[in-house]
This record gives C-alpha cells, sequence and structure tokens, in this order.
C-alpha cells in the first residue's frame, strides 16, 4: 500500500516522472481504449501520461500509488487519473485491464483529482465496447455514440471515498508492511513502538502528520482495503473478515457499513 514512498528522495521530494507516451495518448478522439492483459506481480515502475484515463480491471486487483496515496482496486471499481499524475500500478493475480484515455476536452466529464468509481454493468459493457473499437473510430458511428454515452456515465458515477495516505516516514512503512502481509494481527500502538523503534508517542504524532487520522483508523482503512482483495477472489465474507481481523462478521457488516446479507448482495466488496 506505500510502494510510491521508495521514490522519494533523501530531501523528502519526488523527482519528476517519465512520461509514458502510448498511441492513446496522441490519437484524435475524445477517448480511446487501451486492453492489455497482466501477469501476476507484474507491474508499471512511476511514470504519467499526457491525457487522464479511467484505470479498470475486469479481472484481478490492481493497487495503484500515486506520490500521495495509495489504492486498491478489484473488478467493480475503477481510478480516475487525471493527466501528468505519477503513479505506480501493480498486479495482484492475473490482471486484465480494460482503461480509457480521454482528451483533455472530454476528460471534462471526470473529477479534478485522483478518484475512485463505482462502476455499473453499464459502464463496464461500454468500457469494454470502446476497447474494442479502432484507435481511429468513426465520429458519426458507433464509436462516436459509445464515447457520448461513456462521458455521460463518468460524469454520473458514484465516487467513492477510498484510498489510503502513502506514509514516508521508514519506521511508519515498516509498520504498514507488517500488517498489509498480515492484517489480522492485534498488536496495540506500544507493541508497535518496540517493532519501529519508536515511542508510542512518536509514532501518534506521525500518524497525524502523514494521514490526518489515527493509527486505529488507518488500521482499519488498511484491513477493509485487504478485505476487498479477498471478497474479489471469491473469499466468503465471514473468512474475509477472520483474515483481516475481524472478530464476527456484523462488526465486518458495520466497518463496511451494511449488513452482512447487503454486503453478500452487493457482492462483498462495492460497500466499501
Amino acid at each position: 500500500m506505500t510502494m510510491a514512498g521508495q521514490f522519494l528522495s533523501k530531501s523528502g521530494q519526488f523527482p519528476e516522472a517519465p512520461r509514458r507516451d502510448l498511441p492513446q495518448d496522441a490519437v484524435d478522439r475524445p477517448l480511446a481504449g487501451f486492453t492489455r492483459d497482466y501477469r501476476d506481480g507484474e507491474s508499471v515502475p512511476r511514470h504519467a501520461h499526457a491525457r487522464a484515463q479511467l484505470l479498470y480491471a475486469t479481472r484481478g486487483v490492481m493497487r495503484i500509488s500515486t506520490d500521495t496515496t495509495a489504492f486498491v482496486l478489484p473488478p467493480g471499481r475503477a481510478l480516475w487519473m487525471p493527466a501528468a499524475v505519477p503513479h505506480v500500478t501493480a498486479m495482484q493475480g492475473p490482471v486484465a485491464m480494460r482503461a480509457l484515455f480521454l482528451r483533455a476536452d472530454a476528460a471534462l466529464a471526470g473529477p479534478r483529482t485522483v478518484t475512485v468509481m463505482a462502476v455499473s454493468p453499464l459502464l463496464r459493457e461500454l468500457v469494454l465496447a470502446a476497447c474494442a473499437e479502432p484507435l481511429e473510430w468513426d465520429p458519426a458511428g458507433r464509436g462516436g455514440h459509445l464515447a457520448a454515452l461513456i462521458l455521460d456515465e463518468i460524469a454520473r458515477a458514484p465516487r467513492l471515498p477510498l484510498g489510503l495516505p502513502v506514509l514516508r516516514d521508514a519506521r511508519l512503512r515498516r509498520l504498514a508492511a507488517a500488517l498489509q502481509a498480515e492484517p489480522a494481527q492485534p498488536l496495540g500502538l506500544e507493541d508497535w513502538a518496540r517493532h519501529c523503534g519508536a515511542s508510542p508517542r512518536t509514532l501518534t504524532r506521525l500518524f497525524r502528520e502523514e494521514t490526518g487520522m489515527s493509527f486505529g483508523r488507518w488500521r482499519q482503512m488498511l484491513r477493509l482495503a485487504e478485505a476487498a482483495v479477498l471478497l474479489a477472489r471469491g473469499v466468503p465474507p465471514a473468512r474475509a473478515a477472520a483474515t483481516v481481523g475481524y472478530a464476527s462478521a456484523p462488526a465486518f457488516g458495520a466497518a463496511f457499513g451494511v449488513t452482512p446479507g447487503e454486503g453478500r448482495a452487493a457482492g462483498g466488496m462495492d460497500a466499501l
């Protein structure tokens, strides 16, 4: 969840990200589809694009980090990435990416900042259809109709307040790596302080300064993000709850903001 932190210089600054130019960045159309399948563990190093992107995968989980925030994206969610924003993409499991690149005028349909969006069945099918079109589709034909409807659906898509702040302090990154590997660890802040080589007071201050939240709230968000990965793999909600550290399914449902029954009906993850 904190992979972008590795690019920090000794002065605490991020270097300029190399631009990754693709044909989709230059084609004279409001939007262009991008299709690629990735292997488990494959990643795309820190880079930026000239155009805004809607990053979506029909299969697998993407972990995407900007210089400030980390996101977990199972199927059912997409990430809106404005133009020129540096980011790193890592694949968890085989990933079938089906993304869109949007010209500056078309990108006005989306948010101004990096944002997680819920992907409706209609938007999913529209993205797949756009990816099946040639890069230079006919503006007066099917491609033009698809693009107009896609932009309308992007503007209407629910925004989800998700994402974990990227941790910069090396001690916090060690704590984050240990919890991501085993989210159910019940250690309190005093235990983690001994593990990280810092006092509880120092860790409390660092969490507030770097994330704007308490350690407990940050840990809850990390656990829910990891639970989304498990649910995307088909793990039953009760088992996913236990794996990330929730003692009961009702407590897990309350953290998601839904009852266990509603969570199952929603596929278990879209409510996160």
